[in-house]
Parts: C-alpha cells; structure tokens; sequence
C-alpha cells in the first residue's frame, strides 16, 4: 500500500522537510547548516528515537487538555446516573406515571442517537475542539429545562437535549485523546474517558441521595460550563488539522502538546505524510464505508460495539436495584458493593492499558464478564428448583459483582479506545458516527427489553448474557488486533496490509 511506503521512507529518508516551524529559533541551529545536513539528520532522528520511546511523564499541556476533554465524560456520567436517585421525588412532584418516568429516563438514548448520527460530520468539519463546546451547549441548555420543567413534556426536551450533547461526545472526546496522545500514552489517556463516564455516574448516585432532582440538575450543568469555557485555552488535534491542510496550525499543536523542548520532527512528518497519502482517497460516507479496504475496521469496531452492549450492561446497571431484590437481597447493601468495585477497577485498567496491552486486558475482562453472568444465572437456577436458598442471595450478589469489576477492567472502555485507533482519518468521521449510533442503539434495546426478559425468565436471560460474553471472547482472539505502542498511522498501515492479504 501507497502509505506503508511513504511512511517507511519518511521515517529513513534524509531529505525530508522540517514541517515544524514554532520554535524557529532553536530548530534552525539544527537544520541550517547545509555541509553536514546528512550527520546532522541521522543524530536527530536517532535523538527523536530515544526521547519519544523512554518519556513515559505525560507533559503539562497534554495532561491539562485530556483534562479538559474528560470533562465531557463526566458529562455523560452525570446524565446516565441521573435518573434513578430522582426517580422517587420527580414522579411525586410532577404527578407522574411510571410510563411517563420510563419515557423520560429512556428518551436520553434516543437523543444519544441523534448526536451520534451528527457527531462524525460535526467532528470532522469544525473540528474536535469546538465539536466539546457545541455539545455543551446542548447539555447546558437540558439541564435548564430539567431544572425548570412543570410538567413531564419540559422534562423530555431537557433529557432529550442532554442525550444529544452526550451522543456527541461519545465520539469526540475519546477520538480527540487518541489523536493528541504519544503512542505510548494512548491507551491509558483514552481510558480516562470511561473512568470519568464512572466518577460522573457515582458521585450523580451519591449526591442525589441528599439533594432536591432541581438542585441536582442545576449542579449537572457545572462541568458542563467548565468544558465550555476551557476549550479556546486548548490546542485542537494535530491530526485533524493536518487533514485539512492547516500544515503550520497542526506543528504548532503538536509542539504544545509534546512540550516546548521536546522534539517533533519525526511524529510531525508522519503524519503529514500519511495524512498525504489519504488525502489522495476520497471521503467516504456511511454506505462506502462497507468495501474490502475498511471491512476488517469495520467488523471490529462495530462487533466491540454490539459485544460491549449485548452483554448486559445496561440492562444490569440500570435495573441493579430489582436484580437484588429479585436475589433477596438488600438493594441498598447492592447497590453500595457496586459502586466500591466500579471505580477502582476502572481506575485498575486505565494503569494496564498501555501495560498489558489492550487484547489481553480485553479477553481478561470478558471471561469476567462471562463468569459474573454465569453466577448470577445459576443463583437464579438454585432459586426455582428451591435449593440451597441461603446461598443463592451471596452467590447472586457475587456474580453481578464480578460481572462489573470485569466489565470496568476492560470492556467499557478498550472498544471505546480501539474504535478511535483504528479508523483512518479520512472515513474517521462516518464510521465513528455507525459505530457510535450502533452502540446507543444497541443500548436502548436492552435497556427496553431487559425488565421483559427478567419477567420471561431471570436464569435464561443471564444464561444468555453468559453466552454473549463467551462469543466475547472469541470475538477478540480471532480478531480484534493489539495496538498497544502503535502510531496511529502504523495501525492503519497494518489493518490495510492484513485486508489487501486476504
């Protein structure tokens, strides 16, 4: 392929252009003195070498702008956790039914699903930064109407409204992280995302318990107007702007995310190169996404998508309270354990990601996954022969337990972080808006169907979880590719050898 060359020969080549202008200065010592240019090359790229493999301390800008984009995961964590401490007091207040709490709970999906459809093409064409700062707009002006709502209509438009903004930065926050980060940071910043999604939802749960649901969606809106006003101090992605020719803009960013002294010279041509080499492709929309050159990306992405979902998640997490008392168990002692084992697992696989490796981690957390739902399965199972009754609550409790710690080691956020590696970036925006909207499609159909499922039968529906899980596995051994210490553009470089081989 056109950009394996053009990478190999930018990353050897002696002769190749010093995009990056930003520190000129400095940089011209270097490169001005045209009688030893070849010696000079050669020392540098072998400087580049060491000095972007060994720094493993991520630089004040990179860390302050990850900052700034997880905010928007925080966002949605909020949005997710909100209604069910509310759920009481709201239907009491506004008189409503359970059917319309239940159309207002799940409307934030649908809305999820509209910004998802948008996200790729608003993402790609003003870019990733002000992609945050419209979604905030949408979520800030939710909140609003959550804050203010009389009746349950008002109450639809704000969720609704939310559920734009979050679909939206279900896309761009993690795709913006994986394209400012070194390779060697990637997978552990991306994973942020997820862990902030999970800081987001529990501290919605833990002060909810204390506060008035008006109150609660009035302090939803803080993180929003923090994203909001941070953003203009933050550089957009380097890659971004490359695509769309602003070669200057994109070194200029490069060098405030890697640091003022670090040098660029290799990372900054190559990217420029490959970004050359897809500009010779055409954009792809949706229906031309499905040809032989993205089918690998493709099938990955979105098989994580359905995988990640079909597995139970949310049917689990939101309805976590009926399973327990299904189990005979407390919903309070449930709900509690699930929050203690949620964060610090998370916060576990964001520190291996870029340790393990992502196929590892992976397939460690859906075996888990698989064994939490077999558990809770065979609690069910001993509950209907009328068996071992003491034991099935604990053996219940456990398995839901184990299903998300495993879940958060791996599964919620690596198909987030592989989705936003292995896409180029010039069919990034469409496939990142099909995989998004798979996803959030996906997960209004299990949380609609799950409370039918439990009422058909609560052992076979986590029998089948157990099964999805297990095909999980598979799934990823055969084949999701490991992009652990991989560029971006070597990624692609791989996934497209593989396909044009087959």
């Amino acid at each position: 392929m056109d950009s394996k060359r053009i990478i190999e020969s930018s990353s050897s080549s002696s002769s190749s252009p010093l995009l990056f202008r930003g520190n000129a200065e400095s940089q011209s010592q270097q490169y001005d003195s045209s009688d030893d240019v070849a010696s000079n090359d050669e020392q540098h790229k072998q400087k580049i070498t060491s000095s972007s493999s060994s720094s493993s301390i991520p630089p004040p800008t990179l860390t302050f702008t990850t900052l700034v984009a997880v905010f928007g995961s925080y966002v949605f964590g909020t949005a997710i956790g909100y209604s069910s401490p509310t759920q009481a007091r709201i239907m009491i207040d506004l008189n409503l039914t359970v059917a319309q709490f239940s159309i207002f709970g799940s409307i934030l999906t649908i809305g999820a699903m509209i910004g998802a459809i948008v996200s790729g093409t608003i993402a790609d064409y003003a870019g990733r930064r002000l992609a945050m700062g419209f979604s905030q707009l949408f979520c800030i002006s939710g909140w609003l109407a959550i804050t203010i709502a009389k009746d349950a209509w008002w109450l639809y438009i704000g969720r609704l409204l939310v559920g734009c903004g979050i679909g939206l930065l279900s896309y761009v926050v993690p795709v913006y992280i994986a394209e400012i980060t070194p390779k060697n940071l990637r997978g552990g910043f991306t994973a942020v995302h997820q862990l902030m999604i999970c800081c987001g939802m529990s501290l919605t749960y833990l002060i909810g318990a204390f506060v008035n649901w008006r109150i609660l969606a009035i302090i939803g809106i803080v993180p929003c107007l923090v994203q909001l006003l941070s953003v203009p101090f933050i550089p957009d992605s380097p890659r971004w702007l490359a695509k769309m020719g602003r070669l200057k803009e994109s070194d200029s960013s490069l060098q405030r995310l890697r640091g003022k002294n670090a040098d660029v010279y290799k990372e900054a041509n190559e990217i420029r190169d490959y970004t050359e080499a897809l500009q010779q492709q055409t954009e792809a929309n949706i229906i031309g996404l499905f040809q032989l050159q993205y089918l690998k990306s493709l099938t990955v992405g979105l098989g994580l998508m359905i995988l990640q979902q079909f597995g139970g998640i949310n049917g689990i997490v939101f309805y976590a309270n009926s399973i327990f008392i299904s189990a005979g168990l407390s919903e309070s002692i449930g709900t509690i354990a699930m929050v203690a084992v949620k964060i610090p697992m998370t916060t576990l696989g964001v520190f291996l990601m870029d340790k393990s490796g992502r196929r590892p981690l992976l397939l460690l957390s859906a075996v888990g996954t698989c064994l939490g739902c077999f558990l809770a399965a065979l609690s069910f199972f001993l509950q209907d022969i009328h068996k071992w009754k003491e034991v099935s609550p604990i053996l219940a409790l456990v398995g839901v337990l184990v299903y998300v710690g495993s879940y958060s080691l791996g599964m919620g956020a690596i198909p987030w972080v592989i989705m936003s590696e292995i896409f180029p970036i010039n069919v990034k925006g469409s496939a990142g808006s099909l995989v998004t909207l798979v996803n959030w499609l996906c997960s209004w159909i299990i949380s609609y169907a799950f409370n039918f499922l439990m009422t058909w039968s609560s052992t076979g529906t986590f029998f089948g979880f157990a099964a999805i899980c297990g095909f999980t596995v598979l799934f990823v051994a055969k084949l999701v590719p490991e992009t652990k210490g991989r560029t971006l553009e070597e990624i692609q470089v791989s996934l497209n050898s593989n396909s044009m081989k087959k």
